[in-house]
């Protein structure tokens, strides 16, 4: 016979009207109390008084017609319209990866995975997208059912392979993005000057990302190194880079990146400097928040690894620098979604991201008039991305149970 369970080790599950009803929600969190409901009642009636103008322009007043008619130049900038389609391939392709890597790392079907599958064909609900945009829509989602199926049959031990394919795609999609030598064809060239939009602010973002967090952590590292040489060199370079603004090093890096090269060398292109200069600015900032999480290791963490006989890089890959980096998570996201805001002052050095070409369409006199609509629809580009960031942040820390103890 089994052995019984007190009831009183359980924990005790509220009321089934307050555990699994709207009503139940709103009873326990907004209208607890006379005071609680007086206070939900005066903020709902300040929030209805502040959204009312707002919804009258945007439902009566606003000219949204401003964002189908340049949606293309907002999206992709001035990347030619006949080499659309390599565009469409890199999408397709990233969503097979994503599949592919969330089921070779996971298996289980989780709440953002649905909503990851569900994107697209969300997307294929705006109105004003043409029929052709639809199928690749259709396409893509396609292809992350076939990835994730795919991915489904790596074994645990071979998880790795997600992070390996991500690694392949990058260079994949830089190949397909800028083509071949020639200036005709289905394969010709494209050079980034006419990247432009959302493409060259994701771009600018995801690699400075990629590559300013490795270059952090050795630098943090590289701070705390023993090596006088090695950590003077950190501390110069961080200490510097924090003490100017990126504005700075984005017109340093449009002058005078190609001062420090040597003769001969090819002229690199004003995309490339900026994410020079991206990736340099945020590679600072990462080094100082992962040395916060490494000095909050404890000593004994070091003397346990010791005392297991590892090497100084053993103990710091495999036990300290976990440690360090999960206790600075949400630092390091919330100092990426600062990055991928501040791609929007590459505007300012001659460069088409989002808020280049608001610029430009703004710049139109068929569309004088409409700052508000378009950068409106801008911000809220911004916020989805960042939002995404900060959500999957909660996630990854809900899943370490960061803060807990």
């Amino acid at each position: 016979m089994a052995p019984a369970v007190h009831s009183s080790m359980r924990k005790a599950l509220p009321p089934p009207s307050e555990r699994s009803t709207i009503l139940g929600w709103l009873s326990k969190n907004l209208f607890d109390g006379w005071w609680n409901s007086a206070l939900t009642v005066v903020a709902l009636g300040l929030i209805l008084a502040l959204l009312r103008p707002l919804f009258g322009w945007a439902l009566n007043t606003a000219r949204w017609d401003v964002i189908p008619a340049n949606i293309n130049l907002i999206m992709r900038g001035q990347y030619p319209a006949e080499q659309v389609g390599r565009l469409w391939i890199v999408l397709i392709l990233l969503a097979f990866v994503v599949g592919f890597a969330w089921a070779a790392n996971t298996k289980v079907i989780q709440g953002e995975l649905i909503i990851v599958l569900a994107i697209p064909l969300l997307l294929m609900m705006i109105p004003f997208l043409s029929g052709e945009t639809r199928i690749y829509l259709l396409v893509m989602e396609a292809a992350a059912l076939v990835g994730y199926g795919i991915g489904r049959f790596v074994p645990e031990k071979r998880s790795n392979l997600g992070v390996w394919a991500l690694l392949i795609y990058a260079v994949v999609m830089l190949v397909l993005l800028r083509g071949g030598s020639g200036e005709t064809g289905l394969w010709a060239g494209v050079p980034t000057n006419l990247w432009g939009g959302l493409l060259l602010s994701l771009l600018l973002a995801v690699f400075g990302i990629a590559i300013s967090f490795p270059l952090g952590v050795l630098l943090a590292l590289g701070r705390q190194s023993k090596l006088p040489a090695i950590r003077i060199v950190s501390v110069l370079y961080i200490e510097f880079i924090r003490g100017v603004p990126l504005i700075s090093l984005l017109f340093m890096a449009q002058v005078m990146l190609q001062l420090f090269l040597p003769d001969g060398f090819p002229t690199i292109d004003r995309a490339l400097r900026a994410l020079a200069a991206v990736t340099l600015f945020s590679a600072a900032y990462t080094a100082e928040n992962v040395r916060g999480g490494l000095q909050s290791i404890p000593k004994g963490q070091y003397e346990a690894a010791d005392a297991m006989g590892l090497s100084a890089l053993q103990s710091m890959y495999f036990i300290i620098l976990p440690q360090a980096l999960r206790a600075v998570i949400p630092v390091l996201v919330g100092q990426f979604i600062g990055l991928f805001k501040d791609t929007s002052l590459v505007a300012l050095v001659g460069l088409f991201d989002l808020l280049g070409i608001a610029r430009s369409v703004l710049g139109n006199p068929n569309w004088l008039g409409t700052h508000q609509e378009v950068y409106a629809f801008i911000g809220l580009i911004y916020w989805i991305f960042s939002y995404s960031m900060s959500y999957t942040s909660r996630r990854i820390e809900a899943s370490l149970a960061v803060g807990n103890r």
